[in-house]
């Protein structure tokens, strides 16, 4: 991170409590914003994330920063037995644990409120690790990844799906005018909380995507490191193992 983000400029709290009284407020409306945010784009991107998870076989995920479930279901179709999906806001949790029932998937997923920078697991406890749309929020990166590295199995796989900023004219400038003017502008009109949303596309701004990324990953031990852009480089999947 180039500078640190937080969603209330004038919050005395750190950024976790802030991320997380953020994610408290807008978990209602979160899934429907995102659909309409996303142009519905998000479902595609996760579904790559399954496939490229489904070829490995794995038998346990962790999904962090899994929010209201969306990729922690899908995860499901990968043929694996325990799914657990982690996160630091109730509230974001309480929507999935209802999608989740009425998938009748609770012998599958698991939803437990934690904290991505200190796991409540041991070392090499699982055979994947993905996290979407959740990296951006850490409010120590290298910390929330080295702890990801240190619960993940060897030769676990370890997926990243992170919005990015595109590089090539004319989706670069398209997409600095969109997520400064048009997608704080949704946030306010369809949302409880004006912040939230201006916080979601600054975060993504300054995020170090790309290379810049991949050596982190490496710094922090992962090997195999590779990011594949997504819809004209305006989201990646980042994938490493260990």
């Amino acid at each position: 991170m180039t500078k640190k983000v937080t969603p209330y400029k004038d919050s005395d709290l750190g950024k976790k409590e802030q991320v997380t009284q953020m994610f408290n407020t807008i978990s209602k409306n979160y899934d429907g914003l995102n659909r309409v945010i996303s142009f519905g784009i998000d479902i595609k991107w996760r579904k790559k994330v399954v496939s490229i998870l489904s070829k490995k076989k794995p038998s346990s995920i962790l999904d962090i920063a899994t929010g209201t479930g969306d990729l922690a279901i899908n995860m499901v179709d990968t043929g694996a037995t325990k799914i657990v999906g982690l996160d630091i806001s109730p509230g974001m949790l309480e929507v999935g644990k209802n999608k989740i029932a009425d998938k009748k998937l609770n012998h599958t997923i698991e939803m437990i409120v934690g904290d991505s920078e200190n796991l409540p697991f041991e070392e090499n406890s699982f055979d994947a690790i993905t996290v979407a749309f959740g990296v951006r929020n850490f409010e120590n990166l290298e910390k929330g990844l080295a702890e990801i590295f240190r619960v993940l199995k060897p030769n676990g796989s370890f997926v990243v799906l992170e919005t990015s900023v595109p590089t090539k004219t004319p989706f670069k400038q398209g997409y600095r005018f969109y997520t400064k003017y048009i997608l704080p502008l949704i946030g306010r009109i369809f949302s409880k909380d004006r912040s939230a949303y201006a916080y979601l596309s600054e975060s993504a701004s300054v995020f170090p995507h790309g290379e810049n990324f991949n050596n982190i990953l490496r710094k922090i031990g992962f090997i195999d490191v590779v990011n594949k852009p997504q819809t004209f480089g305006v989201a990646s999947i980042y994938v490493a193992s260990k």
